[in-house]
């Protein structure tokens, strides 16, 4: 099993990124903040301006190291790629069953059955641990309408059936999403998702953490050898990894909603680490951001057990394991692909 390596997240809008030798080293003006060994690294998100030198982007690309440069508001900008990787005749397949609509259905539907689940398991969860919740009807009713649509979705008969019953399906479930904040409400409640730009701070959030789950999902689809750009549910446009976005559907819920609601009802975030801009967006500062990513790496690095693989592997390395069967049923290994549910 591949080995969970550090992701190296650089926030201060002032660093830049260099090479010595074997070695990142970050820069603010003539002095070196950090330094570490490429070979200890396996992805680099810069959210500053500055930029990077030619000499470091050249040493990921040889060593396979994903390099994103991002916004401060956690906007993609771009991504730095070597040499594609992987078999050519996988990639063939990939392209093959992206242009057949019954093909890219197939996997589309387990896409989708796996993105309900976990949001229906999100609910439950919930239902489960709060008293408050339980007695909700709503609750009860979302939870119904979820188990409804995963049924329906193992049988619709196009892409674009089954993108409308996903977007229903996320409608039901974001809209009971501000009864799992259970604190902070005066700073974090939740009316609805926006993104471009997040309005209101849970947004905000949620926001910052899908661009990192999907910087995640993005190296994982390289590491294994398929087309990040080359998607089956989300149709294909220039610029956009599109069968990242179709990963990100089965694990946004499980990794990046409940991270979220924990943060917030830990209080590990509060109001003060967020500022709304003229464009009436709102983004973290910097120190909120510091503190998220630390969040995130630590959830990372815990252990469970790999409901297919029935494997014990760390929650940071799911990307790369639905990417690796993904790539299994590609070349024909496995019957169908097999998404991620939580249980």
């Amino acid at each position: 099993m591949r080995k969970l390596l550090n992701t190296l997240y650089v926030t201060n809008p002032d660093s830049y990124l260099a090479r010595d030798g074997e070695n990142v080293v970050v820069r603010i003006g003539n002095e070196i903040k950090f330094r570490m060994p490429i070979h200890n690294i396996e992805g680099i998100v810069s959210f500053g301006y500055i930029g990077a030198s030619p000499s470091l982007m050249g040493l990921c690309a040889e060593r396979g190291v994903a390099l994103t440069f991002l916004t401060e508001t956690g906007r993609f900008l771009a991504s730095v790629q070597g040499p594609l990787k992987g078999n050519i005749l996988l990639r063939k397949q990939q392209y093959k069953v992206a242009e057949s609509e019954a093909e890219s259905l197939l996997i589309s539907q387990n896409l989708i059955v796996g993105k309900i689940s976990n949001s229906r398991a999100v609910l439950q969860r919930a239902i489960r641990d709060h008293d408050v919740l339980a007695k909700n009807p709503e609750m009860k009713r979302s939870v119904d309408y979820l188990s409804r649509q995963i049924e329906k979705a193992q049988r619709v008969k196009s892409l674009d059936q089954l993108r409308g019953l996903e977007g229903d399906s996320a409608k039901c479930y974001f809209g009971v999403f501000d009864f799992l904040i259970l604190k902070n409400k005066d700073d974090f409640y939740f009316h609805g998702r926006t993104r471009r730009p997040p309005l209101d701070n849970v947004n905000a959030l949620l926001s910052f953490l899908y661009t990192m789950l999907t910087h995640d999902i993005r190296a994982a689809l390289e590491t294994v050898g398929l087309d990040p750009a080359a998607g089956f549910f989300h149709q294909p446009r220039p610029g956009r990894p599109s069968l990242a976005l179709d990963l990100i559907e089965e694990l946004r819920a499980y990794l990046v909603d409940r991270l979220v609601l924990s943060a917030i009802n830990l209080k590990q975030v509060d109001g003060k680490g967020f500022v709304l801009k003229e464009s009436g967006g709102v983004v973290m500062n910097q120190d909120t951001r510091k503190e998220i990513i630390a969040i995130w790496q630590k959830r990372k690095k815990e252990i469970i057990t790999h409901p297919f693989l029935n494997e014990k592997i760390e929650i940071g390395l799911l990307p790369y394991v639905q990417a690796l069967l993904l790539a299994r049923h590609l070349r024909g290994d496995l019957g169908c692909y097999a998404p991620f549910f939580w249980r």
